[in-house]
């Protein structure tokens, strides 16, 4: 073993220096000096296993290989280790079929999950009747297969987690015999038919979890209400229909309950605010009715509650952050009316407050605006009334302020530009007069502002071309006065609205040519520059702005013409000074001299990977740097991307540094990235000539090449498996992680394929942190996608 792997965490396993194997890191020997534990998990360690290991350690009992690298053919042969009681290959991503494990009498503990094994499911496995824990979770690539009804022969079993394996069928109704069952997980499959009414047999059951099979129907099983000892239940995502049961709400250690996108009537029971454990409530996308139970979360501290799209009424439960730790509140889309309870505004813990789309009237209670850690505020789509509060200045790490379509009155405060990390503001259609705030110029992170629709009567401030990450801006249908600035030229946002208004004075020229002239219709005052053709809907103006823009224009013009002589003379005489430097200068002192920066638990030696980057290992090139194909001493093949070389004689300042910013950027956006649809950034070396990335090499390429190479073939469900791993991976970033990432350059070269086609998102050169917007290169960040509803789906989700 010794020889055939290799990794790091094998130099304690010294086979020619006397020390005792019994006493090697992750070996435990029984008293006999008979090794019995091999514990080799989270390693990181590749290469092959040994076929014959079972014939060498005949007292093996308990055997953890997971989250390694291994390959070859060695499964079959770990069924000869016939005392085994534990097994445990998670995480191997091993491909090839599944042996017959009936030979393993001994085994409690069977963990395959996040293999890619193919073939039948081992059947086998229903003859270990000392199993206690049965693990599958993440093959896709089995065949389809059902549970059988003998599977109640593991009266044992206490875990048995099958997620995301490919079962399909019904669930068999004799898994109610299986009494020992603490953890049942189908979750992720094709099960079909109704849920069994015997699992509420399963007295020891603590967690159960059907989601995402999208074919189970019928009502949810009044029985479930005696799994007395049930603190997570989770069967969304399916086609469930009927009431939700009394009795599973009054289960006295339920903490977890999860119905949403489901086909649910009636009311919620009243039962359920009596609950004393209950944290998670979601329920959205059903066809619930009436009205809440008004003491919901008056007993228990709960983190999440989710009511979304349903058609609930009635007011909203005013006890629901007693507990003080909720983070999610959501009911958009329902009948909700009433106003908001006082008491939300002291829900310190909130992330999220959605009520969009209700009926909800009154005044929005002012330190729900200040809360210290929402992110998110949706009061958009009701009837509320009164004035801003000036108090949601203090809001630091609110980053999306809906209030558009309500009655809402008096002035946008100017208190807005301490809510510093503001991304989208929409108070459109409301009632607002005054001044547009000066002070939203300083909101440097603005990407989305949209006024429209209000009683604001100032004139545009100059302030708002500060805005370098404005995307969509809309001032339409207000009572703006004064002249479009022309500093918002440097702007040129996607979309851009001031019609409708009384603006008066020349449209810049900038705007113009931007295909932005019909963004200022409805203004009877403005009027188009001598130099441009005459448009129908605005005048050419009058010689007066004529001339006083020609005055303009040459006093710029020899401002302009200053500034380059005296920069020409300044680069000259720094040029000559920095050839006279350069001289000296030699590739022995500068490129062997290098910083290493690690992000993976994996051994890199940067001179191998210098050394490796010539041409016989180059594999491909794009608009940011070559990559090579290098194949370690350990054994182990990374790509090495090298960027543009740094500053050589003849480059400008200007060139190193944006190649500077942009290997920032790419490690600082890859580097703490932990997703498989994510390629991993394993490491980055700098030196003065040369930054290179070093990532995990994909044997297969990229899809575009696997799309245009005859010799491949791509059927429909392999291409299904890249888009929806694509889909995933881009999920995560834009939404699971605390500093989103946009990638802004996806296609069909950027997504490469593993061994196994399984799709990793790649090529984040020039990807941007939301957070991180300052110096020069921020002003190209733009924001995907539309700028509203947010699906509460995606919003919810605890994981």
């Amino acid at each position: 073993m010794r020889t055939s792997l290799s990794g790091n965490a094998l130099f304690d396993w010294d086979v020619t220096g006397g020390k005792s194997y019994c006493n090697f890191k992750g070996v435990s020997c029984n008293s006999q000096g008979y090794v019995e534990k091999l514990d080799m998990t989270g390693w990181s360690i590749s290469g092959r296993l040994p076929v014959s290991i079972c014939s060498y350690l005949p007292e093996l009992r308990i055997l953890r290989l997971s989250h390694n690298h291994f390959h070859g053919d060695f499964l079959h042969s770990i069924i000869n280790c016939s005392l085994l009681e534990e097994l445990n290959m998670s995480s191997l991503y091993l491909s090839g079929t599944l042996p017959d494990f009936s030979p393993l009498k001994s085994l409690r503990v069977l963990d395959m999950s996040y293999n890619l094994f193919i073939g039948d499911f081992p059947m086998s496995v229903t003859n270990l009747t000392n199993l206690e824990m049965l693990n599958f979770n993440e093959n896709v690539e089995l065949n389809m297969w059902q549970l059988p009804e003998n599977i109640s022969k593991l009266t044992k079993l206490k875990s048995m987690i099958l997620m995301t394996c490919m079962l399909y069928g019904p669930i068999p109704v004799s898994i109610g015999n299986m009494t020992s069952l603490v953890d049942l997980e189908l979750s992720g499959n094709y099960l079909t038919g109704k849920i069994p009414a015997e699992i509420g047999s399963l007295k020891n059951l603590q967690q159960l979890e059907l989601y995402y099979n999208y074919h189970l129907s019928g009502s949810i099983p009044d029985e479930l209400g005696n799994l007395t000892e049930l603190v997570d239940l989770d069967i969304s995502v399916n086609k469930l229909t009927g009431n939700i049961p009394e009795s599973i709400c009054r289960l006295p250690k339920l903490e977890v309950l999860q119905l949403y996108n489901n086909s649910l009537t009636g009311e919620i029971p009243n039962a359920i605010a009596n609950s004393t454990t209950l944290r998670i409530l979601s329920i959205y996308d059903n066809s619930l009715t009436g009205e809440v139970p008004q003491n919901l979360g008056q007993q228990s501290a709960m983190i999440v509650l989710d009511l979304s799209e349903n058609r609930l009424s009635g007011p909203l439960p005013a006890q629901v952050c007693n507990g003080g730790k909720l983070l999610y509140f959501l009911v958009l889309d329902n009948m909700f009316s009433g106003v908001l309870p006082d008491s939300y505004a002291k829900c310190n813990t909130l992330l999220r407050f959605r009520v969009s789309h209700n009926r909800l009237e009154g005044p929005i209670p002012g330190g729900l605006l200040a809360l210290p850690h929402v992110s998110i505020i949706d009061l958009s789509y009701n009837n509320f009334s009164g004035t801003i509060a000036t108090s949601f200045g203090t809001a630091r790490n609110l980053s999306e302020l809906f209030l558009q379509s309500n009655k809402i009155s008096g002035l946008l405060p100017p208190e807005i530009s301490g809510a510093i990390n503001l991304v989208k503001i929409d108070v459109s259609n409301n009632l607002l007069s005054g001044p547009v705030p000066f002070e939203i110029g300083f909101l440097t992170k603005l990407n989305v502002l949209m006024l429209q629709g209000n009683m604001l009567n100032s004139s545009i401030p100059k302030s708002f071309s500060m805005l370098k990450s404005l995307n969509v801006l809309d001032l339409s249908n207000n009572i703006l006065t004064g002249n479009v600035p022309e500093s918002l030229s440097v702007l040129l946002p996607n979309s851009i609205n001031f019609s409708n208004n009384r603006l008066s004075g020349p449209i810049p020229l900038s705007l113009i040519k931007g295909g932005l002239l019909e963004s200022f219709l409805g203004n009877p005052g403005l009027c188009v520059p001598v130099s441009v053709s005459s448009d129908q809907n605005f005048p050419i103006c009058s010689q007066t702005y004529n001339r006083k823009r020609l005055s303009s224009i040459w006093v710029i013009g020899v401002s302009v013409v200053i500034i380059i002589v005296g920069a020409l003379l300044f680069l000259k005489r720094k040029l000559n000074k920095e050839r006279f430097m350069e001289h000296d200068e030699t590739m022995s002192s500068s490129f062997f001299s290098y910083n290493m920066k690690s992000f993976h638990r994996i051994s890199i030696d940067p001179e191998e990977i210098l050394e490796g980057m010539v041409d016989k290992n180059k594999v491909g090139q794009g608009g940011s740097g070559t990559v090579y194909r290098i194949q370690l001493r350990s054994g182990e093949v990374v790509a090495a991307k090298r960027l543009w070389s740094k500053r050589t004689k003849d480059s400008a300042s200007e060139d190193w540094l944006r190649v500077d910013r942009q290997l920032k950027t790419e490690v600082g956006t890859l580097g703490n990235v932990r997703h498989k649809n994510i390629v991993k950034l394993y490491s980055y070396v700098s030196s003065l000539h040369c930054n290179v990335l070093v990532y995990e090499y994909l044997p297969n390429g990229n899809l575009w090449d696997a799309l245009h190479n005859s010799q491949v073939h791509l059927d429909w469900p392999t291409r299904h498996q890249i888009a929806l791993g694509v889909a995933q991976g881009l999920a995560y970033l834009h939404h699971d992680l605390l500093a989103p990432i946009i990638h802004r350059d996806i296609k069909s070269t950027n997504i490469l394929l593993d061994v196994n086609y399984q799709p990793k998102v790649a090529d984040f050169g020039i990807a941007k942190v939301l957070q991180a917007r300052g110096g020069k290169d921020s002003t190209t960040i733009v924001i995907a996608g539309t700028y509203g509803y947010l699906a509460p789906g995606d919003s919810t989700d605890p994981t």
